[in-house]
């Protein structure tokens, strides 16, 4: 049994594979091929953090791969009551064949996984955001032709989706840098780690680490659950934004990425977002095809 409880769990094999799979069903769709590799299955989707992209991508994936999938929120939950996780995965384990939870902390699926007797995949935590950074980086080898020498930049926020683009992007043999405002730092163990497995680089200034980048990567400066710190952070992310100065240091030709949903004229211009429109309209696509080969890694 596989889950997908954070990124650093899997091996660069597993990764490429998963990359390869999810190629391959993209191509069957397009094509009108279909693959019900989970015939009869069943998935169970936990929302605590409300969702465009993880409730639609998960939904109609699991349907091309002819299974259902069953719409969970807090509210319909005895664990939004107090009932302890290893209860509820221990119950529905009895009754489904796959969990995805989309929530806070990253304790609760690590407890769903070690309680339940299915395979659990994480839709999102507070902590990292594996299967985003899974689409990622299929869009990027689909604009790119390779992840290996690639350099990734990411400007913003150290924050779930930083933690896991690094391992994403070391794990795949890319070049990752960060620039971070001090005090939003991605995770130090994380960083650690990419520093003793790859080439890595942190930096406060946006240009420095936008320097030769193949690839531009922002997020929203208040996530989910810090929207009573928009304000502050407005002030303290002030020119952490993707824009056409940031453009000028990159590579020809670099890619702009953006996890949605955006904000336009804070952590990217308009302009920027609309002339890279394809590139990350490309990458929201792109979790339908991710997250099935995710399903059918962890499901089949």
């Amino acid at each position: 049994m596989k889950h997908l409880l954070k990124l650093s769990d899997w091996s660069a094999e597993e990764i490429n594979e998963c990359l390869n799979l999810a190629d391959q069903l993209k191509y069957e769709k397009k094509a009108g091929i279909e693959h019900h590799l989970l015939k009869g299955k069943t998935l169970g989707m936990i929302f605590e953090k409300a969702s465009t992209r993880t409730r639609v991508s998960f939904e109609v994936g699991m349907y091309d791969l002819g299974g259902s999938a069953l719409f969970l929120s807090s509210r319909d939950l005895q664990i939004g009551r107090g009932e302890p996780v290893q209860d509820t995965a221990r119950v529905l384990s009895r009754f489904l064949d796959g969990i995805m939870i989309r929530t806070f902390a990253q304790s609760e699926v690590e407890a769903l996984a070690e309680y339940g007797s299915i395979p659990i995949i994480n839709g999102l935590t507070d902590y990292c955001h594996p299967c985003q950074v899974l689409a990622d980086l299929m869009t990027i080898r689909e604009h790119k032709g390779s992840l290996k020498g690639k350099k990734l930049c990411y400007i913003g926020d150290g924050n779930n989706m930083t933690n896991s683009l690094i391992v994403g992007g070391i794990k795949t043999g890319m070049e990752v840098s960060v620039a971070c405002p001090k005090g939003y730092t991605p995770d130090a163990e994380l960083m650690k780690w990419a520093d003793e497995n790859g080439k890595f680089s942190r930096h406060e200034d946006v240009l420095e680490a936008a320097k030769g980048a193949d690839v531009l990567y922002t997020d929203v400066w208040a996530s989910m659950g810090q929207e009573s710190e928009a304000e502050e952070r407005k002030n303290i992310f002030k020119g952490y934004q993707i824009n056409d100065s940031v453009i000028a240091v990159a590579n020809e030709g670099a890619m702009v990425l953006h996890c949605l949903p955006a904000h336009r004229e804070e952590e990217i211009t308009a302009k920027v977002f609309e002339e890279h429109a394809n590139e990350i309209f490309d990458e929201a696509e792109n979790r339908l095809h991710a997250q099935k080969a995710v399903l059918v890694l962890c499901m089949k």
